[in-house]
């Protein structure tokens, strides 16, 4: 269904030292992540992921989408911001194929979330 939470991400300094103390914390599973540089992890509710290099971040919720370009263009007619999320070696910019297409937005006041559409078949 659309709207509701289908992941989050966790920004941190360092996603090694991230990945120790979440994991001591609540007993979370890592594994690479698909750029290399942060981790994939998963939860008995909702996948997740940690990347580096972003210290003292929020974590990110991301609302699923079922038209990740759809939802784009209603957040700019409503006077959201959308940000980039292209990363290196990726083909399709904001996009992770094992995971499905992200964009970080803002709404009209400001406040960050995500959307999230998730890979085909899933």
């Amino acid at each position: 269904m659309a709207g509701e939470p289908s992941f989050f991400e966790l920004g941190v300094a360092d996603p090694e030292r991230g990945r120790a103390f979440y994991g001591a914390l609540f007993g979370w599973d890592f594994e690479p992540g698909p750029t290399g540089r942060g981790f994939a992890l998963t939860t008995e509710g909702l996948p997740g992921g940690m990347h580096g290099g972003d210290a003292g971040a929020s974590p990110y919720l991301f609302f699923r989408v079922d038209d990740l370009d759809a939802a784009v263009a209603r957040v700019r007619e409503l006077g959201g911001t959308v940000e980039e999320l292209g990363e290196e070696g990726d083909e399709d910019e904001g996009s992770v194929a094992r995971f499905g297409r992200f964009k970080l937005c803002r709404d009209d006041q400001g406040s960050a979330f995500g959307l999230h559409q998730r890979p085909a078949g899933r």
